[in-house]
């Protein structure tokens, strides 16, 4: 077993805590694990579905995957600098992924969530859905060692479980910790790229200038805002950074900034219940769209909209979003990953379809 995050590998686990959906009491077991283990490397695992135990809310579709609801570990071993020797005999099966939904299924939900948006119901919102397929021989080492080369992002991490692997290439931070600083750096808008300079650099002048994504970002950031007014040291809150557009190997996002101070006794548990579901994977109102996402999905989302991340001896600690993930069940032999893309009021269906394509290319291409 082993997560490699950043070119350092965890393994060897010395103690491990993980918790279902049943499980009641979770962030009293995290923080008592957490406290248990002050002064050593914890790896943390967060599925989606721990919103369920921060707001009245439930889950009832399917998943396939069926990681745990929360799984941590303390590594017995930590190696730094560390790449994964790639397997050149084992291929993966040839893999063809199928759509849970159609293209004409998204269009529709997306025209009803804009329906949503126009009585009021919220104003932006996340909506996803799942790609899938059967994989009995899984590379998973090769495919991740693609998936890196084609995007180079720098949240990345693989994961090589139990019963389960994962492979993430995510390009967004959702919460990180130094000394009492919290960051999150929340990414709304897409562009694609282009080999031709000239044409790359307008693309890159379109995302700055387009009203859309930048409405999508401030919304975000100013939920991420309010998140972070439940915690923080007063007037503390501040946007370091807004819509800035970054440049990545495959695509251009748009990301904000947002920091505050918080108290040193602030408990890991009272930041996750401020702060998750991260607002770039929910929308605004977080709980009023949480539970209308639920009725339009079909699937859970698990670990994608989670987030996987290292708490250090120190205290201090990084945390992803997990976007553009491959995710593997060992037993069942399910290879999956979700797409998804902000819906507003000026969304065109068409083009939103597009864009969960475009996020989605780089996950195709790896398991070519």
């Amino acid at each position: 077993m082993q997560v490699i995050l950043n070119k350092t590998c965890y393994s060897s686990p010395l103690d491990e805590i993980s918790c279902s959906n049943d499980d009641a009491n979770v962030f009293e077991k995290l923080d008592s694990f957490i406290k248990k283990h002050q002064g050593e490397h914890i790896v943390c695992f967060i599925s989606y579905e721990l919103k369920n135990h921060i707001e009245n809310l439930e889950s009832s579709n399917i998943d396939n995957i069926d990681f745990p609801l929360l799984y941590c570990f303390v590594p017995g071993v930590v190696k730094t600098n560390y790449e994964i020797k790639d397997k050149i005999k084992d291929k993966s099966d040839s893999l063809k992924f199928q759509a849970r939904e159609s293209k004409q299924t998204y269009i529709k939900k997306v025209e009803q969530i804009k329906n949503h948006i126009q009585l009021g119901n919220f104003y932006e919102t996340n909506y996803c859905y799942e790609w899938w397929t059967e994989c009995v021989n899984f590379n998973s080492e090769n495919v991740y060692k693609k998936l890196i080369s084609y995007t180079n992002p720098p949240y990345s991490f693989y994961a090589d479980l139990e019963n389960h692997q994962i492979l993430c290439a995510s390009p967004e931070l959702f919460i990180q910790k130094r000394g009492d600083k919290l960051i999150s750096k929340p990414i709304k808008g897409t562009q694609k790229r282009s080999s031709n300079k000239l044409e790359d650099k307008n693309l890159i002048s379109d995302l700055e200038n387009n009203p859309k994504e930048k409405a999508e970002n401030v919304m975000i950031v100013d939920l991420v805002r309010n998140d972070f007014s439940k915690i923080s040291n007063p007037e503390s809150v501040k946007v370091e950074e807004l819509c800035k557009v970054y440049t990545f190997k495959n695509i251009h996002q748009m990301i904000s900034t947002i920091s505050c101070t918080i108290k040193n006794s602030t408990k890991f548990s009272s930041i996750l219940k401020a702060t998750f579901p991260m607002g770039s994977m929910t929308g605004a109102p977080k709980v009023q769209v949480l539970k209308i996402m639920e009725k339009l999905e079909n699937t859970k989302r698990g670990l994608y909209s989670g987030s996987v991340g290292i708490i250090h001896p120190n205290g201090d600690f990084d945390f992803n979003v997990i976007i553009r993930t491959l995710l593997y069940n060992k037993r069942n032999k399910i290879l999956s990953f979700h797409v998804g893309g902000a819906i507003t009021s000026n969304s065109i269906p068409e083009k939103e379809y597009e864009e969960t394509l475009l996020k989605a290319e780089a996950l195709f291409n790896a398991c070519k």
